[in-house]
């Protein structure tokens, strides 16, 4: 906390303990101010948590955050709630006393908010009980269930907690909670019958309405419009934009199923919350004698449903009432103003008992299951105050009456556990306590509960006297008992001046925190709050099992007058007081900003008003009577021995000996300071102000030397590290540079023995070039298998260099093989049969090499269908068109070539012309030169052959290689090329002969001698 203070001026004090003008509220709302400005919306009064609501999400909760105060000392850190939460957890488990957390603060505060941040730190940071975490959750989803029944929009607050909530957490000795317990007081029944403008009914009745599935709206006969119900349209805001019910109602579904509620329970509780409903649109009109008579028959049919009642007898109870007198029982019919009141006085009374019902189903829920176990015996318990703060409103009535009595009874308990913890610290430390003067309100309080004289105890008795009592009469009665009290005032009482703001119908109470006047109107009924017994009759006999624990039917016999609100609300305070005082109190009081709920908005007089009635400057003034400031020697001697040579940089002896040797160098005067057995007492804030401007600039210059010293040693050890590294560099290259020396050496003697036989002295230069061939050959390998080239290799490796040489070509061939696909192999295959007969032979072979062969030069739509009919399932395994010259003549005709498995078919048009067997093929020719001409011979024996056939094709290199390869299959034939002439037979008894020639086109013709004359320019020379 100390740390902070050089920055005072700028965000204020972090504990208004050491304001230095304690006494002045500008000064306390200044500090707030500046500290709102920076969002630092937590400040201290000593061990008092000042919270100061900032209307948006400043993102302090998070994990990170509950580990920085987890642990942590009080004052080592910024103040915040978690710090809170943390010190009395820690006083818990290592002190074994039960701890209390009392949250206070108007409507919209944030007092809810800091319950939910609280039960979030211990869920987070506590260990987990052996038996899971469903304690756990079921403390975290009690919120939501109790927020939902319990909670409504304000005029100050979207999530105003209309109850007050005391939560007791269990924990075991190893600090897992095991268990809770949740006393609520004083549920605001009167908004489930009457909203003010801009204000809402509970929050569950909206997000049953807007949340609820289809089939549970319609089995309760509900609406989703709010705007169809009386008991939700009065305050006309049905919708908050801040407030998202159906999402809500999600909430609340799934916290009711973890806090053990079955499915049954569920329906029936949201059937009592339909039939408040219901109740409020209950009608009545006047029959001819002026008695109420219920008109909504359809909404007496779904409470008699909803509430398990019979209809005749709710109908009865909402238009009579039942007189017992002398031992009779009188039914007494009601006008329409009292049916009003009994309906609203029964939707009152069964929300509230149900309400209490909750709160006691969720008690049973978080039970500890340990209770009768014997480490049950030593559990600590930590509780949790979330209750309304002062209100003063321009109306104020019975509540308000109520709830600032509440807070007298609190704001006493403060002082006096805050004097107490004082005195009890300064006795401790062997430091005199010195009387501090406050104003004491138990006068107050005496004013309010004291027996037979108190303003409760005469309204309880004007509440229960025979005959005529009235809101005035209770108001006359008070002037004539309290008339004399100086905290009291009505308009009789008062002066001429005074008469001009006072009501007759008012009075007024001085409280701690200033006037409040009250209006009496309502008084004695909300201190009543009667409900007629046949309504109590017929609730009892109910079949909803909620209802019948609700209304028990012993009230019915039960003669004795039930106590009023007011006492049972007394009763209830005392016994809070009660359990407040068996513990270590912590506090956090919460302070609203503003009435807009705008962030970052600072209403001074709004806040001036909250500080003055939440008793701060008060609570400062006692913390400041004696000393500002203490702390534990050790921490002020850690903190503070560097402004004293003697006690830096470490002191040896006892720290209240370093801390005396420490104030005295520092100067302190006896009257500034004490010393106590652990702790020194500071009592002026600025003595310690000037030691921590202080220690400010002692940490200037410790921080320069720090600084040079940290930096003469960095440059120190980098200038070693680059010394070694320079050392063992040179040292490495020295030795590099004689290793190449000592090698080049070798290498020149072997170089001078390199023709000698392998001897020490040549075998290190032969081995670098074996070594040094070998990677050259590595780098230089024949890419293909068509690249010749090779490295020369040394004499001793040519043995060698050839073997891997062929290895590299077998190696490279396989590789080749592996990786042609079929029909490139059988091109191949092809192309090495033409090379073997046409390569050097015919002048048109270097022409065809690099063209492929294709499979056929015919399509199957080119050959005539009644060909491949006469050839039946013989398959066609080349055609190609040609040109046929008759034996006889010459002429040319057109013509396909056909190769079958078996034959040589030529073909005109649809006719076969001609079948060849391969076995009566003898023989082709063909001329060396260009030409395309080839003649097929055929045995002269076969009688069915009309002699050789004269052809000419375009691709005749091709076609040959195409007949050769499917006539070698049957029989070897040989392709014979001639030059000059070739013979074949023309006939029976006739031959024929070709005469070639060269010439410098090609033609075919017949010549004089009979001859068939070719001429065809030459290509190649051979």
């Amino acid at each position: 906390m100390e740390s902070a203070l050089t920055a005072r001026d700028r965000v204020g004090v972090q504990d208004f303990v050491l304001l230095e003008n304690f006494t002045s509220e500008a000064a306390f709302i200044e500090n707030l101010r500046r500290r709102f400005r920076e969002n630092l919306i937590y400040t201290y009064i000593g061990p008092v948590l000042v919270s100061v609501n900032p209307y948006r999400d400043l993102q302090i909760y998070s994990r990170q955050h509950m580990e920085r105060y987890r642990g942590v000392s009080f004052y080592e850190v910024p103040p915040h709630l978690f710090a809170v939460a943390d010190t009395a957890y820690r006083a818990l488990r290592t002190e074994r006393r039960d701890q209390a957390v009392m949250i206070s603060g108007e409507s919209g505060a944030g007092k809810t908010e800091a319950t939910k941040r609280l039960l979030q730190f211990y869920a987070e940071t506590c260990p987990a009980p052996e038996r899971g975490g469903a304690v756990r959750d079921r403390l975290l989803q009690s919120n939501p269930v109790l927020e939902a029944f319990g909670n409504a929009k304000t005029l100050r607050n979207d999530n105003s907690s209309r109850f007050g909530k005391y939560m007791d957490v269990q924990f075991d000795f190893k600090g897992a909670p095991v268990g809770g317990h949740i006393l609520s007081y004083l549920l605001e029944k009167s908004r489930v019958v009457h909203q003010n403008h801009g204000e809402r009914n509970f929050h569950i009745f909206y997000q049953l309405l807007e949340g609820g599935e289809e089939e549970t709206l319609r089995r309760l006969g509900l609406e989703r419009n709010p705007q169809s119900y009386l008991y939700l349209v009065k305050g006309q805001c049905a919708k908050v934009s801040s407030i998202n019910d159906k999402n809500d109602w999600k909430v609340v579904r799934k916290a009711l199923t973890v806090i053990d509620f079955t499915e049954d329970e569920v329906e029936d509780l949201l059937s009592i919350v339909a039939s408040v409903l219901h109740l409020g649109n209950i009608h009545f009109a006047a029959d001819e004698e002026s008695n109420a008579q219920v008109t909504t028959e359809n909404q007496l049919k779904y409470l008699t449903r909803l509430l398990g009642v019979e209809g005749s007898t709710l109908r009865e109870a909402l238009t009579h009432r039942k007189i017992i007198a002398k031992g009779e029982e009188l039914l007494s019919p009601l006008n329409l103003e009292q049916a009003a009141y009994a309906r609203d006085a029964l939707a009152k009374a069964v929300y509230s008992r149900t309400f209490t019902w909750l709160v006691a189903k969720i008690n049973r829920s978080l039970a500890s299951k340990d209770a009768e176990s014997p480490s049950w015996r030593s559990t600590t318990v930590l509780g949790l105050l979330d209750i309304y703060g002062f209100e003063v409103f321009q109306n104020n009535s019975f509540e308000q009456f109520c709830i600032n009595y509440c807070n007298e009874k609190l704001q006493q308990l403060f002082i006096e556990l805050t004097l107490k913890s004082e005195q009890e610290e300064y006795e401790a430390e062997g430091i005199a306590w010195e009387p501090v003067q406050y104003f004491n309100n138990k006068i107050i309080c005496d004013l309010v509960e004291e027996k037979f004289k108190g303003i409760i105890s005469i309204l309880d008795e004007e509440c229960l006297r025979p005959g005529e009592a009235t809101d005035l009469t209770f108001l006359e009665k008070l002037e004539d008992t309290v008339k004399h009290h100086p905290h009291f005032l009505t308009h009789k009482l008062a002066d001429q001046r005074t008469r001009k703001s006072l009501g007759r119908g008012e009075f007024r109470l001085l409280h701690y925190a200033g006037e409040v006047t009250y209006n009496v109107t309502g008084f004695l009924d909300k201190n009543n709050d009667l409900l007629f017994r046949n309504l109590k009759e017929a609730m009892c006999s109910s079949e909803n099992p909620i209802m019948s624990q609700c209304f028990d039917r012993s009230e019915l016999s039960d003669k004795k007058r039930p106590e009023t609100v007011a006492t049972q609300f007394k009763m209830s305070l005392l016994q809070l007081v009660e359990i407040l005082k068996s513990k270590e109190p912590a506090y956090v009081r919460c302070i609203k900003p503003n009435d807009a709920k705008q962030p970052g908005r600072f209403d001074e007089v709004l806040i001036r008003h909250q500080v003055k009635y939440l008793g701060l400057m008060e609570n400062l003034r006692v913390r400041r009577a004696g000393f500002a400031y203490r702390r534990k020697y050790e921490a002020f001697l850690q903190r503070y021995k560097s402004l004293c040579p003697e006690t830096w940089p470490i002191w040896a002896g006892r720290p209240q000996d370093g801390v005396a040797v420490l104030v005295r160098h520092l100067g302190y005067k006896p009257e500034e300071y004490k010393m106590g057995r652990t702790k020194i007492f500071i009592r002026f804030p600025k003595t310690l102000f000037a030691t921590e401007d202080a220690l400010e600039v002692r940490r200037q210059s410790l921080a320069t030397t720090i600084q040079a010293t940290w930096r003469g040693f960095h440059w120190r050890q980098k200038f070693l590290r680059v010394k070694r590294s320079a050392i063992c560099i040179q040292s490495w290259w020295r030795g590099t540079l004689g290793r190449r020396k000592a090698a080049k050496r070798k290498l020149i003697r072997g170089f001078i023995l390199r023709h000698a036989p392998r001897c020490p002295e040549n075998a290190f230069f032969l081995d670098h070039v074996r070594t040094s061939f070998l990677l050259n050959l590595r780098r230089q390998l024949p890419r293909n298998i068509l690249d010749t080239s090779w490295p020369t290799p040394p004499p001793a490796l040519r043995e060698a260099s050839e073997l891997l040489r062929e290895l590299c070509q077998k190696n490279m061939v396989w590789k080749y093989c592996r990786s042609i696909s079929p029909e490139w192999k059988q091109q191949l295959q092809q192309k090495a049969i033409a090379s073997e007969i046409f390569k050097g032979k015919k002048d048109n072979y270097p022409q065809s090499v690099p063209r492929l062969f294709i499979s056929t030069r015919l399509g199957a739509d080119e050959i005539s269908p009644k060909v491949l009919q006469a050839l039946g399932s013989e398959p066609i395994q080349y055609a190609v068109p040609v040109v046929k010259y008759d034996r006889k003549g010459y002429k040319p005709r057109s013509r396909q070539l056909l190769l079958t498995p078996s034959a040589v078919v030529i073909v005109e048009d649809a006719k076969v012309k001609q079948r060849i067997e391969y076995a009566n093929l003898t023989g082709i020719s063909v001329s060396s030169l260009s030409d395309s001409l080839f003649v097929l011979h055929v045995q002269r024996e076969d009688n069915k052959q009309k002699g050789d056939v004269v052809l000419q094709s375009d691709h005749v290199i091709e076609t040959l290689t195409k007949t050769a390869l499917s006539a070698d299959r049957v029989n070897n034939i040989n392709i014979n090329i001639n030059q000059g002439s070739i013979t074949f037979a023309g006939g029976p008894g006739r031959d024929g002969i070709i005469d070639f020639t060269t010439g410098s086109e090609l033609l075919v013709t017949k010549a004089k001698n009979g001859h068939l004359a070719v001429v065809a320019p030459r290509l190649n020379s051979r």
